[in-house]
C-alpha cells in the first residue's frame, strides 16, 4: 500500500499550505492524500430535533468542502484522496483515523504567520507521539510557503 499523508482540513488560512505540501510530497513518492475534516460534538438533549438538522448540514458542508478540496488535491498529487469525516476534538479524530489506518505514515500541519503556532501544532509539540497512540512523524510546513517554495521542499 502506498504511503499516506493525512491532512486535517479546518478553515484556518495556512491550511493551504498543509494540503499543497501534502499532495506534492504525494506526488513525489507515489503516495496518496488523506483529508480529515473534523465536525464539531453537539450533546445537547434538549434540542436533538434541531442538533440531528445541524450536524445533517455540516456532513452536507463537510462533504462538499472535501470535493473541492479533493478536485485540488488530486490535481496536486496524481491521484484520488481519501475522504474521512469525523466527529468530536480534532486530536482524538487524528488518534482514531492513525489507529485504524497503518498506512497513514506522515501527519501534516501548516504554522501560522509570524512563527505562530495553532492548537494543533502546539498539542503536538508538547505531547508528541503520544497524541496518536503510536510513532508518526509530523510535517510542520510555514503557512507562508509560496508553490515554488513548496515544490523545492517537496
Amino acid at each position: 500500500m502506498p504511503r499516506k499523508f493525512l491532512v486535517v482540513v479546518d478553515d484556518s488560512p495556512e491550511f493551504d499550505a498543509a494540503l499543497r505540501y501534502a499532495a506534492r510530497r504525494a506526488r513525489s513518492t507515489g503516495g496518496r492524500v488523506v483529508l480529515l475534516r473534523v465536525l464539531p460534538d453537539s450533546t445537547d438533549e434538549h434540542w436533538s430535533g434541531v442538533r440531528e438538522e445541524i450536524q445533517r448540514q455540516q456532513r452536507a458542508e463537510a462533504e462538499t468542502l472535501l470535493s473541492r478540496l479533493g478536485e485540488e488535491a488530486n490535481q496536486r498529487s496524481g491521484g484520488q484522496p481519501v475522504f474521512l469525516i469525523e466527529t468530536g476534538e480534532p486530536l482524538d479524530a487524528i488518534r482514531k483515523v492513525v489507529g485504524e489506518d497503518p498506512d497513514i505514515k506522515i501527519l501534516v500541519l501548516a504554522s501560522a504567520g509570524g512563527g505562530k503556532a495553532g492548537p494543533l501544532v502546539s498539542a503536538f509539540l508538547k505531547q508528541g507521539a503520544a497524541l496518536t497512540g503510536r510513532k508518526l512523524p509530523v510535517t510542520i510546513v510555514p503557512g507562508e510557503l509560496t508553490d515554488k517554495e513548496i515544490e523545492d521542499l517537496a
